[in-house]
């Protein structure tokens, strides 16, 4: 696959020099969001990165390439194209053999990030079971199962199944650690009513955890589950009850398989006045920040090891 990436010249010399690089999505800026905020999010979490001390790596395909972090130009085309795929890990191949422009969901992100030597990855909320005892199974937890990464996210989107998502993630050896907490964030939400696998108070914690968990032989990510901050964070019983009216929404539009999220979130939006959206935006900065101290830290530690 090596062939087939493209480095920035940034993330090029961070790799070469062991410096902390961050791995971040695109879907969220070529699907996730209306323009032009989608590009003010992309610069900004990449500038949250860059005063971090780390190195933004966001990862797209752009005319059949696998790019492993973007120009200032280059993130602004993907930006404003009309004419873009939706790239999960099983699209890589179609993409590149027809030089498709495309932007990297959560799995396809982390299989590329794993290609290119990448440790750290942030992202809004994961993928996860789809509610209704459906086989809707995210490729986001296939991919977390096989792939040495610390993903920090707020939890799985909650619209989801969450405790199907977590018999999942424990199913496949995945370990979610809370950061500063002993729930699983409901993505809006700061508690969803389960608990994580284990608590951890610092940085260092959770680096030590990973490079032991992969030591022991072990091949799956790490899922840090970091709570929405609490400025912005929506009350657990204010959106399940209009995620509900959403579900019956897109069951009554006959609505289903990859359409599914992109409609409930939508909906959700509008359903909430446009609090959902922020509390969105403000918990992926906040993630973004924790990925971006924890890659620091593990490219210290690994500089000391070797």
């Amino acid at each position: 696959m090596q062939k087939l990436i493209k480095y920035s010249p940034d993330v090029e010399n961070a790799l070469i020099h062991k410096k902390p690089v961050v791995a971040l999505e695109s879907a969220v800026i070529t699907h996730g969001l209306p323009r032009p905020t989608n590009l003010y999010l992309a610069q900004e979490v990449e500038e949250i990165v860059r005063e971090g001390k780390a190195i933004p790596a966001t990862i797209a395909i752009l005319d059949g390439e696998i790019h492993i972090g973007l120009t200032y130009d280059e993130l602004r085309e993907l930006s404003s194209l009309d004419q873009i795929r939706k790239i999960s890990k099983r699209d890589f191949g179609i993409a590149i053999s027809n030089k498709m422009n495309g932007g990297t969901t959560v799995a396809a992100t982390i299989f590329a990030a794993q290609q290119a030597g990448l440790k750290v990855f942030a992202t809004g909320g994961i993928g996860g079971v789809h509610r209704g005892g459906s086989f809707d199974v995210s490729a986001d937890l296939i991919e977390l199962a096989s792939s040495a990464l610390i993903v920090v996210c707020a939890g799985a989107k909650a619209i989801l199944d969450l405790p199907a998502t977590l018999e999942v993630l424990e199913t496949h050896g995945v370990p979610v650690l809370g950061y500063q907490t002993n729930q699983f964030p409901a993505f809006y939400s700061t508690d969803s009513g389960l608990l994580v696998d284990h608590r951890v108070n610092s940085i260092e914690e959770i680096v030590s955890i990973s490079n032991a968990h992969w030591a022991s032989g072990a091949i799956s990510s790490i899922l840090v589950a970091v709570p929405p901050p609490e400025s912005t964070a929506l009350d657990n019983e204010f959106i399940e009850k209009r995620l509900e009216q959403a579900l019956e929404e897109a069951r009554a539009k006959n609505i289903h398989g990859a359409k599914t999220t992109p409609f409930l979130l939508e909906r959700m939006n509008q359903l909430t006045d446009g609090l959902s959206m922020k509390s969105n935006l403000d918990l992926l900065r906040n993630n973004v920040k924790i990925a971006t101290q924890i890659a620091v830290s593990y490219a210290n530690l690994m500089v000391k090891t070797y």
